[in-house]
């Protein structure tokens, strides 16, 4: 039999208590919360557990809910992968807005080094322990986070575009 969600899910309460919650199932993903405090030691616990072996990071990235409290204003998202049973989980780790912190976990898997820089190049989420945390696709001189939503999505300036064209209408119209 294989690896199961009910499984996955009694290891990580037992282990971990409080400090993960939130379990769900969503497309055949277990998905849960993880405390900022204890995600380096989750993910590490998923990877080297013999009865778990979670050995691939799929993807990490950030989101932006700037609409949420200060505490829960930034998430971190993982997509870690067990390839002996083909499991995949998702975990969500929140941040405060006022200081998005959390611990690196490039030294556990290789590819989470350029997956944080982007992260941290987009929203600024600032990665503890990072061996070369700096931007990568954006200059080093910008001083902003382009994927944060607290800049408008369109220039209220422009005269050279009719929003009639892009399927949407005015009052006026």
């Amino acid at each position: 039999m294989g690896l199961e969600n009910q499984f996955i899910h009694e290891t990580l309460l037992a282990k971990f208590g409080d400090s993960v919650s939130d379990f769900n199932q969503i497309h055949d993903i277990l998905t849960f919360e993880a405390e900022p405090a204890v995600i380096k030691e989750v993910i590490q616990f998923l990877k080297s557990e013999p009865s778990l072996n979670f050995n691939f990071l799929t993807d990490l990235c950030g989101v932006h809910y700037p609409e949420a409290s200060e505490d829960r204003q930034f998430a971190v998202v993982y997509h870690i992968h067990n390839w002996f049973e083909n499991v995949r989980i998702r975990i969500k780790c929140f941040l405060s807005g006022a200081q998005p912190e959390i611990p690196t976990v490039s030294d556990l898997f290789r590819s989470a080094n350029w997956q944080e820089r982007e992260t941290y190049d987009f929203y600024g989420i600032r990665f503890m322990g990072h061996p070369q945390l700096k931007r990568i696709l954006n200059m080093d001189e910008m001083t902003v986070f382009p994927l944060r939503k607290e800049y408008p999505l369109e220039d209220g300036g422009r005269t050279d575009k009719d929003d009639r064209f892009f399927g949407r209408t005015t009052d006026n119209c």
